[in-house]
């Protein structure tokens, strides 16, 4: 469909041509102090408004502020939004904003051939091409000829738009992304009047900056309708999602809510203590903003001081939380053994990143399942969940909550910074449609016995100040009812197997394991937490070229589903992959005996559907010689 468009000057017209797209992937790149994060965000929340499906990756440097112009400095936001559900970021995406070299460097790799690429000419000048390794300028020779490149000087054009300003120059540059943002809009039909209000509403005590923020929006809007550089608008039309009222939702949110959720429904206060780290502190920030729902907050002094505020906080009869990632979970070791011995609940949540050590703190990885799973001094068995999307940390933080209330248990959940940091639009639960999951103090002073066990094998709860039910409570073994200290050998063993039965039993008190696709076949794609839109995405694929693939997507890691082995069983091939060495393939293996073939990626980078169905093309071709 073609439109004819009249530039503001009244004199010119120009012929622009509407594609109707079923889904698009662009990618924002810059330098770090570009505001390719914002950017992204607010194109993010608009595509939201719009009524798309999405799914966003944002990808930033580790460090604070990376070299300007370097490779390794270069901040990256990725949106995949859809007329129809979508599941991952997206492959490769169709336009690449480039503010300078490096960014264009850095992602044209992954860019669709004859894909658009959209560069601030104005940074391609000799200093920024030699930060980024480029011999010749990729303008002027042919090594962008397989794409459709618009060279725009983005900075000259935003500070010409802003010259009636009183603004510095530089004042004036930091303006730029809201241009680029706005030609951005212009280009795929989004509406800018959910960005002119938010301006407003962020900047609204700066006058000068929001008028700045503003008019640079719209001057790359008009620059998009006037210049016949660009002729092509693109359409994706509102998914046909399921009726309901939906928001925009970060995993880091979606946690923060569902452990707010939680403790209204367990008629509880709610208590954080937590020490801030990357990517986990946004959880800390969120829960900060919601203390009118008796949730209480606490910056600790450091990890441990963390972990041992909330216990204290459980024992005084709170529903207690902790947040940390992996740096941080190897220093609540001892403390979350405590938790354990002491039986009281606490939900443990990390949000993984790349290690060991420091390692890659913005990046993501699924690093810590051994340490979740087995890493603790004794035999110190702990429930173990994982999130798999966005949205879905808010029903696995629910859930972890709900568990370590009933069983009296320390509970792992498993997150990673790329569903913390990613979006997707969520449908707002009912409170009505929300469990109870309150459990009831000791209420029988004369018969109460601190280790005395319900038919969950759990303890009573008995907080401070409730006459007749003192106890004593420390990290040394307690006797089986009384929970006096004991040192006697048979007690210790008799308590070592009771807590290894209680968290063993949880099994029964959980969903089956489901299986997308066929219930037996030639390959089973098994994964865990952040790897499910990726997997599920490729698994579509296979399908749908008639290929005997099915998605196991393991939620609760331990105990499993009571039947996993047997799904598992089905299959000629397993392909587990996973952002580790082969962490949950050593698990399985070592669980049910059997043999699966590992998919590591250990980069700080999320799998492609392409990456995992490429492999699964693999197994098919050499080890089962499927069909299709």
């Amino acid at each position: 469909m073609a439109t004819t468009v009249e530039t503001a000057d009244g004199q010119r017209t120009k012929s622009v041509k509407f594609v109707e797209l079923d889904d698009v992937t662009i990618r924002f790149a810059g330098d770090s102090g570009d505001g390719m994060q914002l950017t992204g965000t607010q194109f993010t929340s608009t595509t939201a408004q719009v009524g798309n499906d999405l799914s966003t990756f944002p990808d930033y440097p580790s460090e604070i502020r990376a070299p300007s112009g370097t490779l390794y400095g270069v901040s990256g936001f990725q949106i995949h939004f859809s007329s129809r559900s979508i599941h991952t970021p997206g492959d490769r995406f169709d336009t690449l904003v480039a503010m300078n070299p490096a960014a264009l460097k850095v992602n044209l790799k992954l860019l669709h051939e004859g894909g658009n690429i959209i560069v601030n000419t104005d940074s391609f000048d000799a200093k920024n091409l030699k930060l980024a390794k480029y011999d010749e300028n990729p303008l002027d020779d042919d090594s962008l000829k397989g794409y459709k490149v618009f060279p725009v000087p983005i900075t000259s054009l935003t500070t010409r738009a802003l010259e009636d300003l009183d603004l510095s120059t530089k004042e004036m540059q930091r303006s730029k992304n809201f241009f680029a943002l706005g030609l951005l809009y212009w280009m795929y039909n989004r509406p800018m009047d959910p960005t002119l209000e938010w301006i407003k509403e962020k900047f609204g005590k700066n006058e000068l900056v929001m008028k700045a923020n503003e008019k640079a929006l719209k001057a790359g809007y008009n620059f998009g309708n006037i210049t016949e550089t660009f002729t092509v608008r693109y359409n994706v039309r509102s998914a046909e999602l399921p009726p309901g009222k939906y928001r925009n939702v970060t995993g880091n949110e979606a946690t923060s809510l569902g452990m707010v959720a939680a403790t209204m429904k367990a008629k509880l206060p709610g208590f954080l203590g937590s020490y801030p780290i990357t990517p986990a502190s946004e959880i800390l920030q969120e829960l900060s903003r919601l203390k009118k729902y008796n949730f209480r907050t606490f910056q600790a002094e450091d990890e441990i001081a963390g972990i041992c505020t909330a216990i204290g906080a459980s024992y005084g009869g709170s529903l207690a939380f902790t947040t940390t990632s992996g740096p941080g979970m190897a220093l609540k070791t001892e403390a979350i053994g405590l938790a354990l011995m002491v039986e009281l609940p606490l939900v443990i949540v990390d949000v993984q990143r790349g290690g060991p050590s420091t390692g890659l703190p913005t990046k993501t990885e699924q690093s810590d399942l051994y340490q979740a799973i087995l890493g603790r001094n004794g035999e110190a068995p702990v429930p173990v969940l994982a999130a798999c999307s966005p949205a879905n940390c808010f029903y696995a933080a629910f859930e972890a909550a709900r568990i370590a209330l009933k069983y009296m248990t320390p509970v792992i959940l498993l997150t990673d910074g790329y569903i913390a940091n990613g979006t997707e639009p969520w449908m707002l639960p009912h409170a009505d449609d929300l469990p109870d999951i309150s459990v009831p103090f000791a209420d029988d002073p004369e018969n109460f016995k601190p280790y005395l066990r319900d038919d969950h094998l759990s303890r009573p709860w008995a907080v401070p100040g409730m006459e007749g039910f003192e106890h004593r409570i420390g990290g040394l073994e307690k006797q089986h009812v009384t929970g006096n200290v004991s040192h006697d050998p048979a007690n210790h063993q008799f308590m070592v197997e009771m807590r290894a039965k209680k968290v063993a039993g949880i099994a029964d008190d959980i969903p089956v394991q489901t299986v997308f696709g066929p219930n037996e076949g030639d390959l089973a794609v098994v994964g865990w937490g952040g790897t499910y839109g990726a997997i599920r995405t490729a698994v579509e694929r296979l399908q749908a070229e008639g290929k005997s693939v099915a998605h196991v997507h393991v939620k609760y890691l331990n105990p499993f589903p009571k039947n996993l082995g047997t799904i598992l069983r089905r299959y000629k091939k397993l392909l587990i992959p996973e952002l580790n060495l082969g962490q949950l393939a050593y698990i399985l293996r070592a669980t049910y005996r059997v043999e699966s073939t590992t998919f590591s990626k250990v980069q700080g980078l999320p799998f492609t559907p392409m990456e995992i169905e490429d492999k699964a093309n693999e197994i098919l071709k050499n080890h089962v010689g499927a069909r299709g």
